[in-house]
């Protein structure tokens, strides 16, 4: 059982049957009140991103969260097809808003972790770096060099 003063940044939780991730946490101490500690989280599953605000009697329960290494195959419309990387007949598939912006740095045949919770595959973890090709990229404009040159390119994946 954690407490609310366990509620650090990556520590893993479950709240309404839901495991999640916070990503900060402060705790506020006012005069005359007992202290509570606010949090941001995202949920794992949906990828949501709430704000709550716990008391020192909260508890909650440890989420067990396992990974296992997955290769995504492809993309249609709004979907994406994966595979375990040991069993490439085993197939699921996620929809855009599960994997959100991670969706724009997916090429095919990647390697990437997957996240377990109660035995299922609930959301994708990219690697801290991945490498893409430039598809288009406009030339520069010229006399546009009194600042860095920044311009919009294409990748790869879109």
């Amino acid at each position: 059982m954690l407490t609310y003063f366990d509620l650090r940044r990556g520590v893993r939780f479950i709240l309404d049957d839901q495991p999640y991730e916070v990503l900060d946490s402060l705790q506020v101490k006012t005069a005359q009140r007992r202290p509570v500690m606010r949090i941001k989280a995202k949920n794992l599953i949906m990828g949501q991103v709430i704000e709550k605000t716990f008391q020192q009697a909260d508890k909650f329960e440890e989420a067990e969260i396992n990974k296992a290494d997955l290769k995504f195959l492809y993309s249609h419309k709004d979907s994406y097809c994966f595979c375990k990387s040991e069993n490439p007949s085993e197939r699921f598939n996620f929809t855009e808003a599960q994997i959100g912006e991670n969706a724009k740095f997916l090429k095919s045949n990647q390697i990437l972790q997957g996240i377990i919770f109660d035995d299922k595959i609930v959301n994708i973890s990219l690697p801290i770096k991945v490498e893409l090709k430039v598809t288009d990229a406009p030339p520069g404009v010229k006399g546009d060099r009194a600042s860095s040159g920044n311009k919009m390119v294409t990748l790869e994946s879109g």
